[in-house]
């Protein structure tokens, strides 16, 4: 199967609730801020926890590049608010309760697990414009330097415009 390839597209619009139960759409960024709208398997689980922490310890380089951090998995919001409370995360985490936004996204995926298959989130990140256009897209990431690079492109990018 082919991966979905979004770069240059209009992102695909989300409504979700966060942990807090505000409803969260893409549209409310659109002509204030850039996205880095990431999404991630589970709370709590080791890479998560370090892709969610290195986030959180980059999060004031991202305001500064007029960037919002937005997490996104099909945990509840209980199990989101124990996930910042824990982690201290400054910024909201997304409840995709139905996958939806994964599927629209393209990162619900077949997995494979200990001999077990199952249906679940991709690891994958999407920087996304104020227009709402798809700069870049980064798939089957791995923790490791991954928001160090999005940081990179992001001030690329914003360079470039300027």
């Amino acid at each position: 199967m082919t991966e979905t390839i979004l770069e240059g597209l209009q992102a695909p619009e989300f409504t979700l609730p966060d942990e807090k139960g505000n409803t969260i759409t893409l549209e409310d960024f659109k002509g204030k801020q850039y996205v880095v709208l990431y999404f991630y398997p589970r709370d709590s689980t080791p890479g998560c926890t370090t892709e969610a922490c290195d986030f959180r310890d980059r999060f004031p380089e991202f305001e500064k590049l007029q960037a919002t951090v937005l997490g996104v998995s099909t945990d509840s919001a209980k199990k989101h608010q124990n996930f910042i409370a824990k982690n201290n995360l400054p910024f909201p985490l997304l409840v995709d309760a139905e996958a939806e936004a994964a599927k629209a996204y393209g990162v619900w995926k077949k997995k494979n697990m200990y001999g077990k298959e199952f249906e679940g989130i991709e690891r994958s990140t999407f920087l996304i414009a104020p227009t709402g256009e798809v700069l870049k897209e980064w798939r089957k990431v791995k923790v490791a330097g991954h928001v160090e690079e999005i940081q990179q492109v992001l001030e690329q990018v914003q360079k470039e415009s300027s």
